[in-house]
């Protein structure tokens, strides 16, 4: 039978089959934008390290006087060190004066970065750990609802804005603002009316940052957006680069990336030319303030209401004037980017855990008895998963689950494992609804083997260890030798200690199930899971895991769902599951007695 091509979008998220959720993803919803909010919540991380922005303001305000102190000095060495006749012993005073406070001005600059940074890094520090804290906190489904690639670029690159901008743009700020009003009073006391002439400019400027800062905010706010879906397109890309290579989809790939790729050049030229903007129409109204500023001391000076060392004092506070506004509306720019990322990065840590709080009963032991009661769920309204779900399985039960795909079998193990809630009905275990067991309590109870087995870039006997953190390696090599992996293990070149590359790239399917089997072993669960576990290696292979799976399940609870209905034969119960409802249940025999849906099923597999 022909079968067509799939789409070359390759994102299936992290649940624990292929029965889950992946016909109803939904991307990440846009949420309204607060600058407000966003700025003062920033502000609670560098709030935190008090001590350090009291040394870094501390500094900057002495800074600013030192350079205040300059113009003065200079408009005192020529009134008095050369209007009123040439005074050697004044203009060397000044000389030295003011080489005494560039250098003070340019020691401080450097103390007062070194402390920014610092205070910078550690506030970004603990906001990168908090986001990593809350990813550990959010349920699976959050992770099935959004790709990879884009959360990774909330992580790095929108957090990078941030660091960037909070490192230097913070302190460009308060300095910036220091010196327009240290400057403003100063030109107030020698002299006002010069001095509303240079304040003329004010109004302009604060109306053109507005303006420009509200276009490129919604730019800015666009590239991180567009950035975040292109790391998301490329993090596929390489991940599935087999499934790409198989079905020839290179240039419809390729494509895609160009599309995004040209979505976010449009985004970011949109914001980064009107940042642009700022320095050139900057630079004419400070040349303007710097010209009219003149022309107005001039006149003045013809009818000695000024002067020439103050209106060269004056000159100077110009430019000095000019330069925190050119500083300040450059770094609005690169402000309204880290807000654009600093938003996104809030929705992550804003997105609810899956720990609710009313999780108060601990599983010191655990028998092993299931019920699942009436059970109704869905992934998203008005299309129903589960139906009127009914399995009671006690202590030490083998409970298989059977049917076409998508009926339903992988979302009762994800919704025992509280990967999701469920909307109606009830799940205990030892009498106890699981919705009161605390999370971690109860997957500690749960040993999962899936058909995609997940193993860390770690040696192989760390990825054994990774089922229970304080295993001895003799316990390890024990389960192993109990799960049938120690065997190929020992031939690998070094052991437990070989290196196993991203996500087991270097070893066959069935090593990978062998080791996942034996991480389940060295959990010692009460409840095992078992997902496909075969369906994926060869015969030979699926023997060798079978007689480990038996080994595994000796005396617990365990549920199977398995596409190969010769591997369940044994089990105490098996359901027969079509349409999120069971439609058929009783024992291997049993249900090819009845000549029901489970014997067309059996019947159809021996005689394809």
């Amino acid at each position: 039978m022909k079968t067509a091509a799939p789409a070359v979008s390759l994102h299936r998220g992290p649940g624990t089959g292929h029965g889950g959720p992946s016909g109803h993803l939904r991307g990440p919803v846009e949420k309204p934008k607060d600058t407000k909010e966003t700025l003062i919540r920033l502000w609670k991380y560098l709030k935190a390290e008090k001590t350090g922005l009291v040394l870094a303001v501390s500094t900057v305000l002495a800074t600013t006087i030192l350079n205040i102190l300059g113009p003065t000095l200079i408009g005192i060495a020529i009134d008095k060190g050369i209007m009123s006749g040439i005074d050697y012993h004044v203009l060397r005073t000044t000389v030295l004066a003011l080489a005494g406070i560039y250098l003070a001005v340019t020691i401080l600059s450097l103390i007062q970065e070194w402390i920014m940074i610092g205070v910078s890094q550690r506030a970004i520090r603990q906001l990168r750990t908090d986001i990593f804290h809350r990813f550990q906190l959010l349920s699976v489904g959050f992770f099935d609802s959004r790709h990879l690639g884009e959360l990774m670029s909330r992580v790095t690159n929108d957090i990078e804005n941030i660091s960037n901008t909070l490192s230097s743009g913070f302190l460009e700020l308060i300095s910036g603002s220091l010196s327009i009003i240290a400057v403003t009073i100063v030109m107030l006391l020698l002299n006002w009316p010069l001095a509303l002439v240079c304040l003329m400019v004010i109004p302009v400027v604060i109306l053109i940052t507005k303006t420009i800062a509200g276009k490129s905010r919604s730019g800015f706010r666009l590239q991180q957006k567009h950035l975040g879906s292109l790391n998301g397109l490329i993090e596929e890309s390489i991940s599935g680069q087999r499934v790409v290579k198989a079905f020839t989809k290179e240039k419809e790939l390729t494509a895609r990336f160009a599309a995004n790729n040209k979505e976010l050049q449009y985004s970011s030229r949109k914001a980064q030319i009107y940042a642009g903007f700022m320095g050139p129409i900057m630079n004419m109204m400070n040349n303007l303030n710097y010209g009219v500023t003149a022309f107005a001391g001039g006149l003045l000076s013809m009818f000695d209401l000024v002067s020439v060392g103050t209106i060269a004092a004056f000159l100077s506070y110009t430019r000095q004037f000019a330069r925190p506004l050119n500083q300040i509306a450059q770094v609005y720019s690169s402000i309204q980017s880290a807000i654009a990322g600093a938003e996104r990065v809030f929705e992550i840590l804003d997105e609810p855990s899956e720990f609710t709080g009313a999780e108060t009963t601990a599983l010191s032991t655990c028998r092993g008895d299931v019920d699942f009661k009436n059970l109704h769920f869905r992934y998203v309204p008005d299309v129903p998963v589960l139906q009127g779900i009914d399995i009671h399985c006690t202590q030490g039960q083998t409970i298989a689950l059977v049917g076409p795909t998508g009926a339903g079998k992988t979302t009762i193990v994800n919704l025992l494992t509280r990967f999701y809630e469920y909307h109606q009905g009830t799940i205990t275990i030892d009498g106890i609804d699981i919705r009161s067991i605390d999370r971690s309590s109860l997957r500690k109870t749960l040993g999962i083997v899936l058909q995609d087995t997940f193993l860390f870039s770690d040696t192989v006997k760390e990825n054994i260890r990774y089922g229970r953190l304080d295993a001895t390696d003799e316990e390890i090599i024990h389960a192993a030798k109990i799960a049938n992996a120690h065997q190929f293990i020992h031939r690998m070149p070094k052991g437990y200690d070989t290196h196993v590359s991203e996500s087991g790239a270097n070893l066959s399917q069935g090593q990978r199930q062998l080791l996942a089997i034996t991480r389940a072993v060295l959990s010692d669960p009460s409840i095992l899971i078992l997902d496909e576990a075969t369906s994926s290696v060869d015969t030979r292979t699926e023997l060798h895991i079978q007689e480990a799976m038996l080994k595994l399940m000796e005396g617990r609870t365990s549920f199977v769902i398995a596409h190969r209905l010769s591997t369940i034969k044994t089990a105490d119960q098996i359901l027969v599951m079509n349409q999120g409802r069971i439609v058929e249940r009783g024992t291997h025999h049993e249900l090819l007695g009845k000549g029901g849906f489970y014997h067309s099923l059996y019947k159809s597999q021996f005689t394809l």
